[in-house]
């Protein structure tokens, strides 16, 4: 019988698999939604679990069934705002033409010097002048269980019209911003997660190519041909190389929210290489990319699906 060949494996859709700029996502469009509320949020990963669900779908033949359920728990202590951004269209761009900032907590030195207090020019901006309105948010970690102090700040999306995001951001630039505010149980969402990294690897285990005879007249866990010669010392982006392994930005989509406790005594404690879950949690269904102590970054799904997981947990 022939033998079976495997010249390589992994989607060439990610490219360069080169190591992400910084710890946590950069995410480049928002699902629009007709509530005034942002459209996303940030939680640390705390680690994996499972519970035992009944199945509830009708139409499936393991309907009255227990299921071992996995999930994955994030900590999501409440974000603050710390900057209002007002954009306007510069041909087929558009910029920040105004920023309204702020007044932070005190850890928010640790991430950067912030900018002074501009909150009473909110009274005087017409919404109508600008092209959209988004929102710079910060986390407070240190509300957290594993020690974490310096926050992440990132630029988050807001629903409704202008004139809801400008007045959203009047009544809560002084309020903190729980998750249960922007998101519910059994929502459906997206996550932008930077995955663990793994260093160099060669390429058997970056791309699973097949490790050749023993008697291969060269190497052995190498590819066995460079691919066409197109001028001299130049190879071919496809073929397999040695190289950078994980801590690559990744976008999971429709993954469920199964719930969101803000009961801390049902909260987890002493978990492996985290620590105690101390502020409000929610558990999704299934894995999430990244270690623990990750900052996750959670949005309103791009291409929803109308399916969900129907469970009653126990």
């Amino acid at each position: 019988m022939p033998s079976i060949k495997s010249p390589r494996k992994g989607s060439m859709q990610f490219w360069p698999r080169k190591r992400a700029k910084r710890v946590y996502a950069r995410v480049r469009a928002w699902a629009g939604k007709k509530d005034s509320k942002p459209l996303g949020f940030i939680g640390y990963k705390a680690g994996m679990t499972h519970t035992i669900g009944v199945n509830e779908n009708k139409n499936s033949h393991l309907k009255g069934e227990e299921m071992f359920v996995p999930m994955t728990i994030l900590e999501c202590p409440p974000m603050k705002i710390y900057s209002a951004r007002f954009y306007k269209k510069t041909g087929l761009d558009t910029q920040v033409s105004k920023e309204v900032f702020f007044k932070t907590e005190k850890d928010f030195l640790r991430k950067a010097k912030p900018a002074k207090d501009s909150s009473k020019e909110l009274a005087s901006i017409n919404a109508e002048d600008y092209h959209d309105i988004l929102i710079t948010v910060y986390t407070q970690p240190s509300k957290m269980g594993f020690g974490k102090k310096k926050p992440e700040i990132i630029e988050l999306g807001l629903g409704g019209s202008k004139e809801d995001k400008l007045a959203y951001i009047k009544e809560h630039f002084e309020k903190e911003i729980s998750v249960a505010d922007v998101f519910g149980e059994n929502d459906l969402i997206d996550i932008h997660a930077i995955t663990k990294g793994k260093g160099t690897q060669g390429p058997v285990r970056r791309f699973g190519i097949g490790i050749r005879h023993h008697k291969s007249e060269k190497s052995i866990r190498n590819p066995g041909s460079l691919g066409p010669w197109i001028r001299q010392q130049h190879i071919s982006w496809r073929v397999s190389h040695a190289g950078q392994m994980g801590f690559h930005q990744r976008t999971e989509h429709n993954k469920q929210i199964l719930k969101i406790t803000d009961n801390l005594d049902l909260a987890p404690k002493n978990i492996h290489k985290y620590g105690d879950v101390k502020s409000t949690f929610i558990t999704i269904y299934g894995s999430v990319a990244g270690p623990k102590k990750r900052p996750v970054i959670l949005t309103n799904p791009i291409r929803a699906k109308t399916k969900k997981h129907q469970l009653a947990l126990q």
